[in-house]
């Protein structure tokens, strides 16, 4: 398997042959400054600002105009998701600028998230591996191209999660069953899932039995079915 994942393209740029301008965003100063050199090194790269907060490289990148942005996934205040939150602002403001987002977390969901828009030049890598300089470069130089790059530890994650989705007993389930769990999970009655869906009361009731079988839910008591088909929806879901 190859050190990363692309989504399209033979890896070559249309920046053409002159050095990259990069702007870095990076709430620690040795990692930061750490990328920088790495970066600079290759001779393929401008670093034309490095700060520390998400409002800082929005502000970077309004005033320089780089090619491509490397931006953690967590930054100050919060050290939530603000580098995917300034990953998709730019990406609204400058169509034109790659963003690469490096995280510690392979969990799929930060991708989904990053990627919830659309994949057009953005890249999700794990900060583990961005000791290469070589892989680094070409993520940038792939997303500057409009292109998208994953690291592979994450398309593994995402490729089991829906494995697991699939093999779900959730998955048994018709779209119309799913909206009565959906309903069941939000607290409502048969009747009020009937009001809700449009549906009558006896029609809700078939509903719930095929949501219970399918479930393998036959033997409990029918408030104990209940609360656990919508564990299992709530489960499902997450």
């Amino acid at each position: 398997m190859p050190d990363r994942a692309s989504v399209a393209g033979d890896g070559r740029s249309s920046v053409g042959a002159r050095p990259l301008r990069v702007a870095i965003a990076e709430d620690h100063y040795i990692v930061r400054e750490g990328t920088r050199r790495l970066l600079e090194d290759t001779g393929e790269v401008d670093v034309v600002a490095a700060v520390g907060t998400s409002e800082e490289l929005l502000d970077a990148v309004r005033r320089l105009r780089p090619d491509g942005v490397i931006v953690d996934i967590r930054m100050p205040p919060g050290h939530s998701t603000e580098g995917i939150d300034a990953a998709h602002a730019i990406r609204r403001s400058d169509p034109g600028i790659g963003v690469v987002v490096l995280s510690q977390h392979a969990d799929p969901a930060y991708a989904m998230d990053l990627f919830d828009s659309g994949t057009t030049g953005l890249a999700y890598l794990l900060k583990d591996r961005v000791d290469d300089s070589e892989e680094l470069v070409r993520a940038l130089r792939e997303t500057i191209a409009g292109r998208s790059v994953i690291d592979p530890h994450v398309v593994e994650g995402l490729v089991a999660r829906r494995s697991r989705a699939r093999e779900s007993p959730l998955a048994r389930l018709t779209p119309r069953e799913l909206d009565v769990l959906r309903a069941m999970a939000e607290g409502r009655t048969n009747a009020a899932i009937g009001a809700a869906l449009f549906l009558s009361e006896s029609a809700v009731s078939k509903h719930v039995n095929a949501i219970f079988t399918k479930l393998g839910l036959n033997e409990e008591p029918q408030l104990h079915r209940r609360v656990a088909a919508v564990l299992a929806f709530l489960g499902g879901t997450r």
